[in-house]
């Protein structure tokens, strides 16, 4: 997988988190929804392949 696909995968999982914490519901699960973000965003290959992407610009 490229670094823009890693990455482009990260955003997407992280928009269907977000839709799902948007939902219309009683929300008490914020710390929930929280760490399953930083679980998605601050996977060390996503991590890299940002560093890389970075370098590159």
């Amino acid at each position: 997988m490229t670094d823009e696909q890693l990455a482009l995968q990260a955003v997407r999982e992280a928009q269907g988190i977000l839709e799902e914490y948007l939902q219309p519901r009683p929300r008490n699960n914020e710390r929930v929804i929280l760490d399953r973000l930083v679980e998605v965003l601050e996977r060390p290959e996503l991590l890299v392949a940002i560093n890389r992407m970075q370098r590159g610009l």
